[in-house]
């Protein structure tokens, strides 16, 4: 499960996407309905989205609270460890050992290893700064993914999604303030963690093409789950009760996080759906304000006013130029229909 399951432009899948349709594909397969079916219910689409913004900003507080007691890879090894177990209570039982047969280890491997990386980057993040300030930054995320895919996959790149990019990014710095006192290490920590999402982002859509929701899922939990057990040789210290209670609940509330998002993206979508999930930065504030009381300051709420609005532009006009295609491939598909150039918005 991924601490920061962001909205990606339509282009690009969020690394969370792989779990996401896993819990969706159990859920089917627990009530026989065909996977094809898709019934649109907006409204109950944006309110699994809500709950999903929730989950994630009650994960991170925990997260904030629990490494100030405990060392950092003991609080990974126990969010990873309870994601993958209450996960493979829902998939197991349907797939059995057969949801690890790939042709791909070493790619799964790469992908679980980042992926790691990336949430523990994030629980550091949140650690040294306020929890609002590393979700503000986490949002830059689908920026980094789309620069990546313009780099890397070579994809096109206009001057409305150079535009979103600059812009977006300009966010993130005045969301950093690298002026004052020198950029802090946790916004550094955060900035990596958005570097790490984008970039699994686009690896996450090749895989998609071969490789099962289900496996996808599987094989990374288990390779974050030793990644982060490997962790405890840095430090571990026995939990009170209470606290094993805490650092449980921290992974089963990202797992809960999952399945409220994909079950939002599964009933409306991508564009209806996902700009709802900006309402976890709002959670953050207020949990912050409330447990740490940390002041939102004029840098983080302009910065994160930008960010937000560029990637939702993004997210805008990367379904907009899909949807064009789309229309486009139909005409060629009907003799003697003119076909109208839409890579000039691109």
């Amino acid at each position: 499960m991924t601490a920061s399951a962001l909205p990606a432009p339509a282009t690009a899948a969020a690394p969370g996407a792989a779990s996401a349709a896993a819990s969706t594909a159990a859920s089917t397969a627990a009530s026989g309905a065909p996977a094809s079916r898709r019934v649109d219910n907006v409204p109950l689409g944006i309110l699994f989205m809500v709950g999903s913004t929730v989950m994630f900003a009650v994960s991170s507080a925990l997260a904030k609270w629990l490494v100030a007691i405990y060392p950092v890879g003991e609080v990974m090894a126990f969010r990873s460890l309870s994601s993958l177990l209450v996960c493979s209570l829902f998939v197991l039982p349907f797939t059995g050992l057969s949801v690890f047969a790939t042709r791909k280890p070493g790619q799964h491997v790469a992908r679980g290893v980042s992926q790691a990386i990336s949430q523990t980057l994030t629980v550091l993040a949140v650690s040294m700064m306020p929890i609002a300030g590393a979700i503000a930054i986490g949002f830059s995320a689908p920026l980094w993914a789309a620069l990546i895919s313009v780099l890397w996959l070579g994809e096109r790149a206009g001057a409305a999604r150079w535009t979103a990019l600059v812009v977006g990014f300009a966010g993130v710095l005045i969301v950093t303030e690298p002026g004052a006192d020198s950029l802090s290490l946790g916004a550094l920590y955060a900035l990596g963690n958005a570097v790490m999402y984008g970039s699994v982002t686009v690896a996450v859509r090749g895989m998609t093409k071969t490789e099962q929701p289900n496996t996808l899922l599987m094989w990374q939990l288990v390779v974050m789950s030793v990644c982060h057990a490997g962790l405890l040789v840095f430090g571990f210290r026995m939990p009170t009760l209470i606290d094993t209670g805490l650092l449980v609940g921290m992974g089963v509330a990202n797992t809960i996080q999952q399945y409220c998002w994909t079950r939002a993206l599964s009933l409306g979508p991508t564009a209806a759906v996902s700009p709802f999930y900006y309402m976890s930065l709002v959670w953050a504030m207020l949990l912050g304000f409330l447990v740490w009381n940390d002041q939102p300051t004029l840098a983080l709420l302009a910065g994160s006013a930008v960010v937000v609005a560029s990637g939702l532009f993004l997210l805008w006009h990367e379904a907009r130029t899909k949807r064009a295609a789309q229309a486009d491939a139909r005409r060629v598909a009907i003799p003697g229909t003119s076909v109208p150039s839409v890579s000039a918005g691109r």
